[in-house]
Order: C-alpha cells, then structure tokens, then sequence
C-alpha cells in the first residue's frame, strides 16, 4: 500500500501528529499504524489527565515551548469538539524550609513563562484553597487542568480520520526496509511503503528509530512503572482539586501527588519504580529480555549508581502502602492507610542516554528516511498538538 507518510504509533503524539500534517496538506497521503486493538492504549491511556500549565520546564525549552502552546492548542481543542475539561488551578507546596527556594524558583520559572496569576500564597489561602493540606509555603497555579486524555486521542483519531488519514489497529511494525529514498514497513498482516516514517512508538521509540536506520542513536528507552492509590469516596473530601509537591531538582518525576479525576475520583500517587518490561503495569509482568537490555544500558548503570538511594525509597514505597501513605502524609497529615485502594498504574517511557543522563527534554531525531520522535514525557499529552505541530513543519520541509 502506497502512503506518503506513514506514522508508527497511535497514541496521543502519533495521533496529533498525524492531524496535524493532514490539516495543513489534505492531499498527503498519511497513515498511523498501531500494534494495539484500539487507539491510545498506553502512556495515553494510563496517565492521570492533568493539564500541565509549564510551571516546571526550563524557559525556552522544547518542553516549555510546546506544553505552552500546546495547553492552549488542547483547551481550544477540547472546546471545539465539546470535550469535558475543568481548570481547576493547583498548589505547589513546600513541606520543609529548605524546599523553599526551590519553590521561588518555581515560581520565578512560570512567570519567566507567562503564566499570568501564578503567585506565592499565605498558609491561610493554602487553607482555603486546599483545608486539609499542610507546608510551610506555597504557590498557586490557576492554568492547570483536568481532562481525559484518551477520550482527546479518540477525538484525534476521529477527525484524523475525517479528513482523509487512515488508521491501521493490530499491525506490529516487524520491520523497516528503505531503498532509492522509499521505506517499505512490514507488519505480520501488510506492507506499507512510503517516502517517511514518523516514529511515534513511545515505549518502543528506540527500537523503532534502529529499524529505520537510525544508526547514531545513542539512548535507551527505560521504563518506569508508576503506582498510583485511589482515595475512598467517603474520604475524598481530603482534596479540592490538585496538590503537588515540590520536585526534586535532581530527578526527572514529579513525586507523589494528589489529582481530582475527570471521570471521578481522586488519585494519589505516582512512584516512580523500574518496570521489569516495557509495558508492566504490574510488579508481576516480567520480560526478562527487556529486563536484561535495561540492566545492560551503561547509562543505567550509571542512573543506578547516582540514584541507588532514591530507588530504594521507590520500590519500598511500591511494596509497602505503609511507607507510601507516609510520604502523602506530608501533603495531608490526616490521610490514612485505611483510606486509600489500589488503583492502576502507568509506564513512563523515560530516554536515558548512555553516560546515565536522564533526558529531560523532548528530543526527536531525524535522518535521510525517518523522523524519531526519541522522548516524550510528560507533559507529552498536554503538548501533544503542539509536539504534532513541530513534527508535521519538520515533515512538510520534505514534501
């Protein structure tokens, strides 16, 4: 089957990319190719629906470029095709006096990125926002959000569709073959030929981008599993909207956390653990293979070494609910273990380049045949139109 582009993963990125080049060149030939029944199946469709406002991203990077653009891209979106959402503002809170600093330096970064209304606020307006929060400062960010990010990917998906894309479910890429300029992509059931590949495969974007020749690539995608509680109904009171901590400087997640669902509900968590697979969502999903390539990477090993402590904490906080209603204890003294469930869990496809840096950054690469989009986290889904923006300039150059 003959394509002009052909876009090797359909979650969120894949998705608005694919809208994106089609938007701008309806008479281009685009196809998406999933390896899933269905559209979104994973890092889109286990994240926690928070629309990020760009508090945290370095001023002027891909990340705070796109996750700017990118929100008001997605409210717009959302309103235009009637898809729920709330911005709900959250709270950034200092739980210790020597987070402080790192606080202020927070803020300074949002205001360095135009978030017009977000300030520090007195431990009484902490109180009125959140009443069952405690710290020791805080700042408040009116931009943040909530949506269900699959139903957006599905509303992708649809108009992708409606504007002439075509998407292929249950077709695994085998293989990448390019000869004079034209890249042949075999899945068990078609081939696929077509002049560039956009590579979208999130937890398998490394693999991918050594298909299509991508013989520089020089990171390893490393999957971290994060676990995530659900607050009994009767004890979701606790939390108005969203509390996050204050982040580590020195690693690239978040921290535990609280987030008011879209579809109901309130989360508690992630931690941040080594998945035994690309696609483990449970502690009991092994691939040894995909294990033994993790352990291999020599910038794990290095990650490893640099952050053995840190990694303890997390796969403590995995086994034991004890230890990980302690840490949101910081958050909310009252939270107890008997309040919180079991509920689900999310694979970050985290790039780590071989000297043991863990990319930060997006990063896309591209050579003669292929544009590889090598890491895309959070805030990915809040960016998602924007990155699909970038994507579709650097494929359009080519046509």
């Amino acid at each position: 089957m003959q394509y002009d582009i052909i876009i090797i993963g359909g979650g969120i990125v894949g998705l608005a990319t694919g809208l994106k080049i089609i938007q701008q060149k309806p008479n281009l030939k685009v196809v998406i190719l999933e390896k899933e029944p269905e559209v979104a199946k994973h890092q889109t469709g286990n994240n926690s629906g928070v629309i990020h406002s760009g508090l945290y991203y370095k001023p002027g990077s891909l990340k705070a470029t796109n996750c700017i653009r990118g929100y008001h891209e997605l409210i717009k979106f959302c309103e235009e095709e009637s898809i729920p959402f709330e911005l709900t503002g959250k709270v950034v809170v200092a739980t210790k006096n020597e987070q402080i600093s790192i606080l202020n330096g927070l803020l300074e970064r949002g205001l360095q990125n135009g978030l017009a209304g977000t300030r520090a606020i007195t431990l009484d307006e902490l109180k009125e926002y959140e009443p069952y929060c405690a710290g020791v400062a805080a700042i408040h960010v009116p931009q943040t959000g909530i949506v269900d990010y699959k139903e957006v990917a599905i509303a992708y998906a649809k108009k992708f569709e409606s504007l002439g894309g075509e998407i292929f479910l249950n077709n695994k890429v085998d293989k990448i073959i390019t000869e004079s300029g034209v890249s042949q992509v075999r899945t068990a059931y078609h081939e696929f030929s077509g002049k560039l590949v956009i590579n979208c495969a999130g937890l398998y974007s490394d693999k991918v981008a050594q298909m299509n020749q991508e013989e520089s690539i020089d990171v390893k995608i490393i999957p971290f599993r994060g676990e995530y509680y659900k607050i009994k109904k009767e004890r979701e009171y606790l939390v108005k909207n969203l509390i996050y901590p204050v982040p580590d400087p020195n690693f690239p997640f978040l921290g535990v956390h609280f987030t008011r669902m879209m579809k109901g509900g309130v989360e508690a968590g992630p931690n941040a653990v080594l998945a035994f697979k690309r696609e483990g969502y449970k502690r009991s999903q092994v691939n040894l293979a995909e294990l033994s390539e993790t352990l291999a990477w020599p910038g794990f090993q290095k990650v490893a070494a640099k952050y053995w402590k840190t990694g303890m904490g997390e796969m403590y906080r995995s086994f034991s609910k004890t230890a990980f209603t302690n840490a949101l204890k910081e958050l909310i003294p009252d939270i107890q273990e008997s309040d919180l469930v079991e509920g689900g869990a999310g694979v970050r496809a985290q790039a780590c380049d071989r000297t043991g840096g863990l990319l930060d950054d997006f990063c896309i690469r591209e050579n003669e045949s292929a544009i590889n989009v090598l890491n895309a986290p959070s805030p990915a889904a809040t960016s998602s139109l924007a990155i699909g923006g970038t994507v579709s300039e650097l494929a359009l150059k080519r046509f």
